[in-house]
């Protein structure tokens, strides 16, 4: 599509860097395909390979799945999958999977999760740095310890976020990205929270002081507390 896709837009090289509101509608126009495919569909399906390459955008700055080569129908609800076959990007693909072959919705909300963090922090899955790679569900551990929400927001918008809007994103990529998968939410919850925080980001933006929020109870409860330094 015209303007490629997120993984290109949000490179280190790319010297027009992707403003924070356009950031939060990319997630939620990912979102919106998402919840689609697993709800919308009289059969659901599950992409299987969501990652930041597989995201594309129109000259209009909306965002369309894409790539549908390894996608797979479910009968019902509670129809799973069992794989013996590695299928997809290793860094984007659920865990449990990896470990058990067992697939549903749910491994489709930890790649967008992880397709959700590269989002804010501008970092790729697997990062390295001279000899010492790093994985950003690692560093992103270490940030959320520390409380300091300027810590994870990518560095390049230079503090030009709404502080509430980017604690809900980042709440939300985490509660995408559980080990559980029973505890990882349903697409129409982050559809939800993901467009929340865009109205909070609007909101300010046109000068109000924002809309109140409600963190979700029992979802990484440090989050709440992040830091505004």
């Amino acid at each position: 599509m015209e303007l490629g896709d997120v993984d290109g837009l949000l490179l280190e090289k790319n010297q027009n860097v992707l403003k924070w509101s356009d950031r939060l509608e990319v997630a939620v126009d990912a979102a919106t395909g998402l919840e689609y495919l697993h709800n919308g569909c009289k059969t659901p399906i599950i992409h299987r390979d969501l990652k930041p390459s597989n995201i594309l955008l129109n000259k209009f700055m909306v965002a369309k799945i894409a790539d549908f080569g390894l996608s797979r129908a479910f009968i019902n609800e509670r129809d799973s999958h069992l794989s013996t076959q590695l299928a997809g990007t290793r860094s984007y693909i659920d865990p449990e999977f990896q470990r058990f072959g067992k697939l549903d919705k749910r491994s489709d909300i930890y790649s967008f999760g992880m397709i959700l963090l590269q989002l804010i922090t501008g970092h790729p899955s697997i990062r390295k740095q001279l000899d010492d790679p790093y994985f950003i569900i690692d560093w992103i551990h270490t940030k959320i310890e520390c409380r300091d929400i300027h810590g994870i927001v990518d560095q390049r918008l230079n503090g030009e976020f709404q502080v509430s809007s980017a604690r809900r994103a980042v709440e939300t990529a985490m509660s995408c990205i559980e080990p559980q998968p029973i505890q990882r939410p349903d697409i129409s919850y982050v559809l939800n929270e993901l467009s929340l925080g865009m109205e909070i980001d609007h909101a300010n933006s046109n000068g109000s002081q924002g809309l109140p929020i409600n963190h979700h109870s029992g979802q990484l409860d440090s989050m709440s507390t992040l830091s505004a330094r």
